[in-house]
This record gives structure tokens, C-alpha cells and sequence, in this order.
């Protein structure tokens, strides 16, 4: 009577392996279904900027993300509602990357001496990673609507207040060091971000005629310019 119950529960789990939750092939479905949240929004985020990149932002839709992500419109409507929210989630994103990235370099009081920050800022500002072509497509596309959509225009405002007022302290360290004169520092950082905006825009669209290296060499010599001694040489174009 036992070998007959034993055989029997035997039976049964063979038959929920092979038609149930115990198959491998359902498992590993089960698993792709129940990625962690952030998994899933970081993917339809990532296909949003790859869509933009390819398609502009007015290109845009649903459908195109998700067939980009791999993934179901149910689950771009669960995490994101709608288009608006999800283009507002991938240009908080972009934004948010960056200014994180910036922050660290120009609080972090492990440089030290003024031109090793400059040098450091530099390198991040015309890393593969701040000029990767998708970022830097997601970055212009929402400027070019900035004007006729507050919301595009204040989280663009916010990164540009947050990023002026820190290279503004950076560059009033560098003048005290010096003693330069007749150098305002809050101009010399809105000079350099609007530099750096153009620069990128230059090495998003006709990459061959600026290449990367070249756009850091060109930002090098603007600061170099305007504080002689406190710029390191680098490496040329």
C-alpha cells in the first residue's frame, strides 16, 4: 500500500513538471513575466531614447517602443499610463544621469588641486558615456519642444540652474587661486555651458567633422583662455 501512495505522489509531481509551473520552459517564462519593476521601466525607457534617436520626437509611439523593449503595450500602459509620461520618465532619466555624474566630480574633495576637477570634468562632459548618440537625441529633441511644453522646459531649467550654479563655485575657486582679474565667474560658466551644448550638437550631427576627442580639446582651450595656469595641457585632437 505505501510503494502504491509513494508511486502515485511520484506520478503527480512528474505531471505538474511537465504540464504546470514545475516545467522549465513555464519557469523561465514565469520569470521574464515578473522582472522587478525597475527592470521593466529601465527597458521601455532605454527603447524610448532608441526611438527618438531613430524616429524624432514626434515619431514616437507606443507601439514602436514596445516592439523595440520586446515587450507588451499592457506593460508599457502598467508602468508609464501614457506616451507623455513615459518621454517625461526617459528625459528625467537623461537629465538625471548626467547632473548625478556632474555633481560628483565638482563636490567630491577627493581632488586635489583645482585643474585635476577641470581635468576631470572635462573627460566626463566628452565621455563615450555623456555623448552616446541616443542621449545626446533625447537631450535636443526635448529642447526643441521645450517652448511650447512647461514640462520639457522645467526639467531642462532644472538641470541648467543646478549645473550653472555648480561650475559657477568651481570657477570662483579657480580665480581666488589665481588672482585673476576682470573674470566674472558666473559668465564664465554660462560660457561653458553653452560651449558644451553646441559642441554636442556638433558631435551629434556631423561627427566626422567633430569627433569627440576634438569637441574636449575645443572646451580645454575656453577654459585655458580664460584661466591661464589652472587648465592642464591634455592630449591633442
Amino acid at each position: 500500500m505505501l510503494t502504491v501512495v509513494v508511486l502515485h505522489r511520484i506520478t503527480s509531481l512528474d505531471n505538474y513538471g511537465a504540464s504546470g509551473l514545475g516545467s522549465g520552459e513555464d519557469n523561465t517564462a514565469g520569470r521574464r513575466r515578473a522582472q522587478p519593476r525597475e527592470v521593466r521601466r529601465d527597458q521601455l525607457i532605454k527603447a524610448t531614447m532608441k526611438c527618438i534617436a531613430e524616429n524624432g520626437l514626434s515619431g514616437v509611439t507606443m507601439a514602436k517602443v514596445t516592439k523595440t523593449a520586446g515587450l507588451s503595450l499592457g506593460i508599457a500602459n502598467l508602468h508609464f499610463k501614457s506616451k507623455e509620461k513615459l518621454l517625461l520618465a526617459t528625459l528625467d532619466s537623461v537629465t538625471r544621469e548626467y547632473n548625478e555624474g556632474q555633481s560628483g566630480i565638482l563636490t567630491d574633495p577627493g581632488y586635489a588641486t583645482i585643474p585635476d576637477r577641470i581635468d576631470a570634468l572635462l573627460a566626463f562632459d566628452f565621455s563615450t558615456q555623456t555623448t552616446d548618440k541616443s542621449k545626446l537625441a533625447v537631450w535636443y529633441a526635448f529642447l526643441g519642444e521645450a517652448k511650447s511644453r512647461p514640462t520639457y522646459l522645467a526639467s531642462c531649467s532644472r538641470q541648467d540652474v543646478k549645473a550653472e550654479r555648480l561650475l559657477t563655485s568651481l570657477f570662483e575657486q579657480a580665480l581666488a587661486d589665481g588672482a585673476y582679474r576682470n573674470v566674472d565667474p558666473n559668465l564664465l560658466a554660462a560660457g561653458y555651458i553653452s560651449l558644451v551644448d553646441g559642441l554636442w550638437l556638433n558631435v551629434l550631427l556631423a561627427p566626422r567633422r567633430l569627433s569627440r576627442k576634438k569637441a574636449m580639446a575645443a572646451a580645454r582651450q575656453y577654459l585655458a583662455n580664460a584661466l591661464p595656469g589652472q587648465v592642464n595641457p591634455g592630449e591633442k585632437a
